[in-house]
């Protein structure tokens, strides 16, 4: 298949998928006592338990194995295409990740010209060098406290992520945080330099799951359009995971939060 712009633009989103498939690293955090005293934190106090508990991650967890599987869909006047990809993953700290493609079906194109760069980008995002750069910290970002939500599964804080550089991995919108563990658990975003001319918008949303003690990539949903040609939906489903060499975790220095500061709130959003 010759290359086409909903193609050109496919192969594109793989920067932004990739960015986030990195920030959805495993995020560490310490389980706390249940009987600490619960006061408001600001902004600067979450995203200080944030940075601790993703530090956490290159000392705890050394090694987790897992499966992904990768789908695409397009519709458009240049006709429709899908895909699916099959993939273990394994990861060894600090920086190595091994992939092996288990199965594939459908389009041969979207297999090997897009979900394989997709694997390729992971592994250049992975570099120790490009982790500093694309860490969810205040080096990387502006965070605004935009809300607070009670869920089911717990209390979330809600802040605003801005990018202070246009890097390819970097993304603007709006993250999630688990008010006890103070680990990511939601992710809506678009990316903070478009990858191509071909994507007119990309929003993607990525979901987080509790696995032992770590909190670890579920799922991700990216929709594209695609300039003049159309709709492509992005997946990647995230199962089986295996914790395979782990140390204790260590406790945060903060106090747990119950609730927010409430004079740093704006109105409450909706996803």
């Amino acid at each position: 298949m010759a290359s086409t712009p909903w193609s050109i633009a496919v192969r594109s989103l793989g920067s932004l998928c990739v960015s986030l498939v990195f920030i959805g690293e495993p995020s560490t955090h310490a389980q706390q006592d249940t009987g600490t005293t619960h006061v408001p934190l600001t902004v600067e106090q979450v995203v200080k338990n944030v940075e601790q508990s993703n530090r956490g991650r290159s000392r705890a967890l050394h090694r987790v194995e897992g499966m992904r599987v990768y789908r695409l869909k397009y519709h458009g006047p240049l006709g429709d295409h899908d895909a699916e990809m099959v993939v273990k993953v394994a990861y060894q700290a600090p920086a190595k990740k091994q992939f092996t493609v288990i199965s594939q079906s459908g389009s041969k194109f979207i297999n090997d010209r897009i979900f394989k760069k997709l694997l390729e980008g992971e592994q250049e995002a992975f570099r120790l060098e490009n982790q500093e750069a694309t860490a969810l910290n205040t080096d990387n970002y502006a965070f605004e406290l935009k809300g607070y939500e009670e869920t089911s599964e717990g209390a979330r804080y809600i802040l605003s992520v801005l990018p202070r550089s246009k890097n390819k991995f970097l993304y603007r919108g709006k993250v999630w945080v688990d008010a006890v563990d103070f680990a990511i658990v939601r992710i809506v975003a678009e990316p903070a330099k478009s990858p191509s001319f071909w994507i007119k918008k990309s929003m993607i949303e990525q979901t987080y799951v509790k696995v032992d003690s770590f909190w670890l990539p579920a799922g991700s949903r990216t929709e594209t359009v695609v300039r003049l040609s159309g709709l492509a939906v992005l997946s990647i489903e995230y199962r089986d995971y295996k914790i395979v060499e782990a140390d204790p975790l260590m406790a945060l220095d903060s106090t747990v939060a119950a609730k927010p500061a409430l004079d740093q709130l704006d109105a409450p959003d909706k996803p």
